[in-house]
C-alpha cells in the first residue's frame, strides 16, 4: 500500500515582519526549551524538524510552526522501493541512539528543558521590564488613583492647616512635599503603562504618544483595550494568570463610573432646579411691583376729583363774574 509521508524542513528565513528574537522565544516555548538550544536551528542550512508525517499531521505541525513567526516548510518524503535480493545479515547493532551524533539535524536538543525561560513573567510594579494583561493594568491603576485619592486628601488637610495658621514655611515646605508626591505617582503611572505596551508587544517610547494633541485623548483606550499575545514576545514570558484581587480591584473601575456618572445627573437635575427656583421668585417679584404701580394710579385719579359741591359752585360762579365786569 503506498502512503506518501511528508518532512517539516526549515532553513532559517523568518515570516515578513517578525523579530528573530521573538521567532526564537516563541519556538524555544513552542519546544518547551530554552534558547540556547534553538539557536542552531537559525544557522542558515536547511534543518528536519518532523519527519514522517501524513499530510493533515504535516499540516498541523506547520501551522504550530508558522505562529512562531518562522517559515517552515512542508516537503515530500522520497518515495523508496524496496527489492529483497539487496536484503543482507548484518550483526546486531549497537545500543547506542540513532541521535548520538551531535551534527544530525535529528538529534533532540540537549539542553536542560526549561531551565532559563519561566512559563509566566515575574511582576514587577516599579519598573518598565515585563509585561502585564489588561485586567491587571486596571487593577494596579486602580490602587494608583485610591493611594493618589488618600494621599490627596490628607494634603489638603494639612494645607487647609497650614493656611490657619498662616505659616508660610509650612505652605513652602508642603508645597514641595505635594510636587514630589506628583512626581511619583506619575512616574508609576508610566511604568505600568509602559508594561502594558509591552504586553501588547509594542515598544514602551510609545507613550509619548499620550502628549500629542487629540490622539493622547483615545491613546489609553487604545492600551486597556487591545489584548496581549499568550506567547512569549521580545519583552519576556507572558504575564501569570490574574488572581481574585485583581479581578476585584478592576471591577472597582465599574462601580467608580456608575457613582461618577449617578453624580453627574443628580448635579446637573440640582442646577436645573435652583435655576428654575431663582427664575420663578424674579417673576414673582417683578409682578408684585406691577401691582403696586396699579393699586397707587387710582388713588392718584382720585385725589383730583372735586370733594364738594362748594368747589363745583366756585368753579361755575367764575363765568357770572367775567359777564359782571
Amino acid at each position: 500500500m503506498s502512503d506518501n509521508r511528508f518532512n517539516i524542513v526549515f532553513d532559517g528565513t523568518l515570516l515578513p515582519g517578525v523579530d528573530i528574537t521573538t521567532a526564537k522565544l516563541n519556538l524555544a516555548a513552542l519546544y518547551k526549551s530554552e534558547v540556547a538550544a534553538v539557536e542552531r536551528l537559525f544557522s542558515g542550512q536547511t534543518v528536519t524538524l518532523k519527519q514522517g508525517l501524513s499530510q493533515p499531521e504535516a499540516q498541523t505541525y506547520l501551522q504550530a510552526l508558522t505562529k512562531t513567526g518562522i517559515n517552515a516548510r512542508i516537503q515530500a518524503e522520497p518515495s523508496i522501493e524496496l527489492n529483497l535480493a539487496d536484503a543482507h545479515h548484518h550483526a546486531a547493532a549497537s545500543s547506542q541512539p540513532v541521535f548520538a551524533d551531535p551534527e544530525s539535524p535529528y538529534a533532540p536538543p540537549r539542553a536542560t528543558v526549561g531551565a532559563s525561560l519561566p512559563q509566566y513573567a515575574t511582576l514587577k510594579p516599579f519598573g518598565v521590564e515585563g509585561r502585564i494583561g489588561r485586567l491587571r493594568y486596571l487593577a494596579w491603576t486602580m490602587v494608583l488613583t485610591l493611594v493618589m485619592l488618600g494621599i490627596g486628601s490628607v494634603v489638603a488637610l494639612f494645607a487647609i492647616a497650614l493656611i490657619a495658621s498662616d505659616s508660610t514655611a509650612g505652605l513652602i515646605v508642603g508645597g514641595l512635599v505635594a510636587f514630589f508626591l506628583c512626581i511619583a505617582i506619575a512616574v508609576v503611572s508610566i511604568q505600568i503603562s509602559v508594561q502594558r505596551l509591552h504586553d501588547i508587544g509594542w515598544s514602551g517610547w510609545l507613550w509619548l504618544l499620550n502628549l500629542v494633541p487629540f490622539v493622547g485623548s483615545f491613546f489609553p483606550f487604545v492600551i486597556m483595550c487591545v489584548p496581549g499575545s499568550n506567547i512569549a514576545n521580545r519583552y519576556g514570558p507572558p504575564p501569570p494568570p490574574n488572581s481574585t484581587a485583581v479581578k476585584v480591584l478592576s471591577s472597582l473601575w465599574v462601580v467608580l463610573i456608575a457613582v461618577v456618572f449617578i453624580g453627574a445627573i443628580a448635579g446637573g437635575f440640582s442646577a436645573i432646579q435652583q435655576e428654575y427656583e431663582t427664575a420663578a421668585e424674579t417673576s414673582y417679584d417683578s409682578g408684585s411691583v406691577t401691582t403696586d404701580e396699579v393699586e397707587v394710579e387710582p388713588a392718584a385719579e382720585a385725589e383730583q376729583v372735586p370733594d364738594s359741591a362748594d368747589d363745583e359752585a366756585e368753579e361755575a360762579s367764575a363765568p357770572v363774574d367775567s359777564a359782571k365786569e
